[in-house]
């Protein structure tokens, strides 16, 4: 399984890209939505790392695929422009999943 990532930055994606992995770069709610279904149709991608940005874009349909979807694993990246806390990030995920506040 292989990764794949969505940035809204250029730099981000190549910062990827010379990790090796592919990507591609997103502005709209619209086309981070497309993108999500494309990828979730394609067995070869495991996991899809999105920035904070983007995640924040569209919420809801990342959480109903992070939810309902066991592949591909949908990880928020924290971007240059990041100020997200990823602790936070993770006590939210794990109560909307479950209904218990960490």
């Amino acid at each position: 399984m292989k990764f794949y990532a969505l940035s809204d930055n250029v730099d981000t994606a190549m910062g990827m890209r010379l990790a090796g992995i592919e990507g591609e770069v997103l502005h709209t709610a619209e086309e981070v939505s497309e993108a999500i279904k494309r990828l979730a149709a394609d067995p070869g991608i495991g996991i899809i790392l999105m920035t904070e940005k983007l995640v924040n874009a569209c919420p809801e349909t990342i959480y109903r695929y992070k939810l309902s979807q066991k592949r591909p694993l949908i990880v928020e990246v924290p971007d240059r422009h990041g100020k997200g806390d990823v602790s936070q990030m993770i006590e939210r995920y794990v109560g909307e999943a479950i209904g218990v506040q960490l």
